[in-house]
């Protein structure tokens, strides 16, 4: 499965409103995403506010040059979805 982000809008406490090509749409959740070198400075609530979603990649960036895998972003938001498990055990997320 090859999933893309088709918009993206940033919310309060490091939590993105995001669609998907799939037709779904959701909250991800993405703190637990924001260490190490490129995405410690996403901490700041304005640098992480300026997130976008690039046209080529398909997905959500920063200015930065941070990006996030699609399916990272799925899962954030759909984790707890129990029609998706199996697929995220696929991914290795559970």
């Amino acid at each position: 499965m090859f999933l893309h982000v088709t918009s993206a809008r940033a919310l309060d406490g490091f939590k993105v409103e995001v669609c998907f090509d799939d037709g779904r749409q959701g909250i991800a959740d993405l703190l637990e995403a924001l260490h190490g070198p490129m995405f410690e400075p996403l901490k700041d609530p304005d640098v992480f506010r300026a997130l976008r979603v690039d046209e080529d990649l398909r997905t959500i960036v920063w200015p930065n040059g941070a990006d996030l895998a699609p399916e990272y972003i799925y899962y954030r938001a759909f984790q707890d979805d129990p029609g998706l498990q199996a697929t995220f055990r696929k991914w290795g997320y559970r």
